[in-house]
């Protein structure tokens, strides 16, 4: 019955996906196992009802990612891909969720990770497949060396730039991957002239020293995606990006101004690790 539902609503999701493209906006025609897991149940409404700024079709769509592959999230948070990722992969392919260690010294790291395994112990049936793994600043475990086919890093950049984790994370990023596997990043992008350890400060970071910094590292640039753009977003926000929705750190404080810009400008970018 589960099942049945979600084919239902996912049909109803390419339906209007299809319609979207026969008016003339920009859309993505899903693939039909995709749009049914996101309509599905395991999602909450509050979820959903992000999709509008994190356009998890078309992101996914871009970087490749299909049902039969090994793919690696980092650090997930509370789990708003891994409710898209984990049942996507359950049947055919793998989920490795990299988050902080159950030990860290760091009370609120150790909070979010105890929050995300009671998220995917209570409901099975969607993530009871998913790999577990962790980071800290001493050790990056992701997995055996090339067993990924994608490895996707969601807004996460600034904190290594500020933790002095940059090299070491996309390091072990690059060695969990296959050869010709992809790095996708999706993160709130700084104005091109801006500093990158300064803008990290408020959660973005500049795109072109990111392509550049990344191909230090050894990984090649494949494309750069629009699909989670957003120019309202002028990047000077008092408390920096977590002034937008969804964490309105300014509480009731200008909060129509914030909902109004919505989610950051966010850079969607595609490397690949050279065969």
């Amino acid at each position: 019955m589960w099942k049945a539902d979600m084919l239902r609503q996912g049909r109803a999701l390419i339906a209007l996906v299809l319609f979207a493209v026969a008016g003339g906006a920009t859309a993505e025609v899903v693939d039909p196992a995709l749009a049914a897991v996101l309509a599905g149940p395991q999602r909450s409404a509050a979820s959903k009802a992000r999709d509008v700024y994190r356009h998890p079709a078309g992101t996914l769509a871009f970087f490749g990612v299909k049902p039969d592959q090994t793919v690696v999230e980092m650090l997930p948070g509370e789990g708003w891909y891994t409710e898209i990722l984990a049942p996507y992969l359950r049947d055919r392919g793998k989920l490795v969720a990299v988050g902080f260690p159950p030990d860290s010294p760091n009370e609120y790291m150790r909070k979010r990770q105890v929050e995300y395994a009671q998220k995917l112990a209570a409901d099975p049936a969607s993530y009871g497949k998913v790999e577990i793994r962790a980071m800290s600043a001493e050790q990056v475990d992701l997995g055996a060396p090339a067993s990924a086919d994608v490895v996707l890093n969601f807004r996460n950049t600034h904190n290594w730039i500020r933790r002095g984790q940059f090299d070491s994370a996309y390091k072990a990023i690059y060695t969990v991957l296959k050869p010709g596997g992809v790095l996708g990043i999706e993160q709130h992008r700084a104005a091109p002239d801006a500093d990158p350890k300064v803008a990290a400060e408020s959660g973005y970071v500049p795109e072109a020293w990111l392509i550049k910094e990344l191909g230090r590292l050894g990984f090649e640039f494949a494309g750069k995606s629009e699909v989670n753009a957003n120019p309202r977003d002028t990047r000077d926000h008092p408390k920096g990006v977590w002034t937008l929705p969804p964490s309105y750190a300014l509480g009731a404080t200008d909060h129509d101004k914030y909902a109004t810009i919505g989610e950051s400008d966010r850079m969607t970018l595609k490397f690949v690790k050279p065969k």
